[in-house]
């Protein structure tokens, strides 16, 4: 945990309701780290990307998939933390060499300069480029839970998110089976990072596509996450926040399942309704 956060001092300043006084003190604040990381494809630099320290191996791993490099595990020969100091001569593990089986076509090495925490595609040079075709098939993926079970996903996403318990200040991706199962849960900075992390693990694990999942996040549902859920192979994206009009189209276009504004009492089922089974009474208000 020590590479996750980081520890400040801070002012703190409590205004006292109805009182024209503001009490001032100093105290320790918990962070959530946040570092570049470099991912290299054999000797060339692929992407630069800001992130939480840990499980930084599934990170790159999931990043590949999500960008069409690779779908199966043993196209990626190996994966290791390349040399980098600091100022005081400490190792870095900021750069992560991926090595490709030989015959895997390595993509334009020119194309990804930059990628902040806040987005998964700024480093894309056009809007045509973010349009990735999936080896996958979510249409054809016969998963089917209940809106209840559904509606539970949040609480046990939140149940196990240790870094955001300790800061306040990071996304989570969880990746479920129909029956609630928690199969992988993964925290970052940022939100394209968690579930690229969470993609990662299950390439590794030999596990991809991820037919007949779940993943539940904790932010809101952009178009870069549907597209990396349907790299993976998974025919259902739930947020607990709402949903982008982009994320949407493509999830139509996909017949991925959105849903958004997860709150344990009520979801909003953008996409691909017929896979949440109605259990109870549907009431019209």
């Amino acid at each position: 945990m020590s590479r996750l956060i980081q520890r400040v001092r801070v002012t703190r300043l409590t205004l006292d309701g109805g009182a024209s006084t503001v009490r001032s003190s100093e105290r320790e604040d918990v962070l959530a780290a946040e570092e570049p990381l470099e991912i290299r494809i054999g000797e060339d630099p692929f992407s630069v990307t800001m992130r939480t320290p840990g499980d930084d191996f599934d990170l790159v791993a999931g990043f590949l998939v999500s960008e069409g490099v690779i779908g199966a595990a043993d196209e990626l020969i190996s994966l290791r933390f390349c040399a980098g100091e600091d100022e005081d001569g400490r190792q870095t593990f900021n750069v992560v060499q991926a090595q490709l089986r030989p015959d895997v076509s390595v993509p334009d090495l020119h194309r990804h300069v930059y990628t902040t925490s806040s987005c998964g595609i700024c480093g894309t040079a056009s809007i045509e480029a973010i349009r990735k075709s999936s080896r996958f098939a979510p249409a054809d993926d016969p998963l089917r839970l209940s809106a209840r079970a559904l509606a539970e996903l949040p609480e046990r996403l939140r149940a196990g998110q240790k870094l955001f318990s300790k800061t306040g200040g990071v996304h989570a991706a969880g990746l479920f089976t129909a029956q609630g199962e928690l199969l992988c849960l993964r925290e970052d900075v940022g939100r394209h990072n968690a579930v690229d992390k969470v993609v990662g693990w299950a390439l590794r694990e030999h596990k991809l596509p991820l037919s007949g999942t779940v993943l539940q996040v904790s932010g809101r549902a952009s178009f870069e996450l549907v597209q990396k859920a349907a790299m993976a192979g998974i025919p259902m994206l739930a947020a607990v926040s709402a949903s982008s009009s982009l994320a949407v189209e493509l999830a139509k276009q996909l017949g991925l399942t959105l849903v958004g504004f997860s709150r344990g009492t009520s979801l909003n089922v953008y996409t691909g309704s017929e896979r949440v089974e109605l259990i109870a009474e549907t009431i019209s208000r």
